[in-house]
């Protein structure tokens, strides 16, 4: 698979929107876990354009609008017209004291803190202060931002948030936006699939950006939601195909699962994947990037780089034929669903 090869989103969307089938995700850049320089986040986004990725996605959270202001220097050297542009509603950025800054897994931010709000003004003030940071005057992707229960604790408390952005007004301000032609495609962007699930059936939606949710590790997306998407031509974003890093490292000590130290069985389950990788010649890493790309409701995949090194890792992993039998082996041993899409079937 090359990533720079271009493949529509979905033809729900206003304007015909074109994503590479590898993407470049910008929340490493807002200093998730460890402080990037400013040289070294311009050079990793440099290498992700120079190596034919043409959809870059950020968001006001990613080090509270640290990663925003960085696209939007990169923005100027590539021209806002080459590349296919998302960023994210939901939380509103405040400036600060030093110790009201809000608490979140991204160091050395600007002193901010975000207040959530799924409302109509609440979307439209989020948007306008992206494109500020971001210098430019049109994003093409729109996505609420964490209405799911990893973010907000509870199903009631992320029942609760859904129930916000359509009684007071989010989803209609985006509507709005899609309308007027300001953005050309809207969605959301999320940890759970049920959610997901939960908006196309409320609202009409072009996508969804979808992160560890289907994976070599997770594949209940197959029962209903991913049908549901190739039905209505809804086109998902997949991101975390590492699932927060155990499939990328495999089972060592410390190796991380879903954004926390991973249980014994999820370690012993890993270490059977790699071991069927490793029968056929293949490193976990690329059989965990490729394995999400056979579905036909993804339309490109966002891994994670914090270093021009990782990006140019990840384009060389993608690139590499995988041999048919290493998907057909981990079917057999019950490691991957069987009904689960191959990427020789794509």
């Amino acid at each position: 698979m090359k990533a720079s090869k271009s493949v529509p989103l979905g033809a729900r969307a206003v304007q015909p929107v074109m994503l590479t089938r590898m993407g470049f995700g910008g929340a490493p850049l807002g200093n998730l876990y460890r402080r990037i320089g400013e040289v070294d986040a311009q050079a990793t986004m440099q290498v992700a354009f120079d190596g034919g990725m043409r959809y870059f996605d950020t968001a006001p959270q990613y080090g509270l609008g640290l990663s925003e202001q960085r696209f939007g220097v990169a923005l100027r050297r590539f021209g806002r017209e080459a590349i296919t542009l998302s960023t994210k509603v939901g939380r509103l950025l405040e400036d600060c004291g030093p110790g009201e800054v809000s608490k979140t897994a991204f160091v050395g931010t600007p002193q901010r803190r975000f207040i959530f709000d799924y409302s109509y003004d609440g979307v439209m003030r989020s948007h306008e202060a992206s494109l500020a940071r971001l210098q430019v005057e049109r994003v093409d992707i729109l996505l609420v931002h964490d209405v799911d229960v990893f973010t907000h604790g509870s199903q009631a408390a992320s029942d609760a948030r859904v129930r916000e952005l359509f009684d007071k007004g989010g989803y209609r301000a985006l509507q709005e936006l899609k309308a007027e032609g300001r953005i050309r495609a809207i969605g959301a962007g999320v940890n759970e699939w049920q959610v997901c699930q939960r908006l196309l059936e409320l609202g009409d939606f072009d996508t969804f950006l979808l992160a560890g949710r289907y994976t070599l590790l997770e594949q209940e997306a197959l029962d209903s939601f991913l049908p549901l998407c190739v039905a209505r031509d809804v086109g998902i974003i997949l991101g975390g195909p590492y699932n927060s890093g155990i499939l990328a490292t495999g089972p060592v000590e410390g190796a991380r699962y879903n954004y926390a130290p991973a249980l014994p069985d999820i370690m012993d389950r890993v270490r059977r994947i790699e071991a069927v990788c490793i029968a056929h010649g293949v490193r976990l890493i690329e059989a965990a990037l490729q394995f999400v790309m056979g579905h036909p409701a993804i339309r490109t995949v966002i891994p994670g780089a914090a270093t021009a090194q990782e990006v140019e890792d990840n384009i060389a992993l993608f690139s590499r034929d995988l041999p048919t039998a290493l998907w057909s082996d981990l079917k057999g041993e019950g490691l991957i669903r069987r009904d689960a899409p191959t990427p020789e079937e794509a």
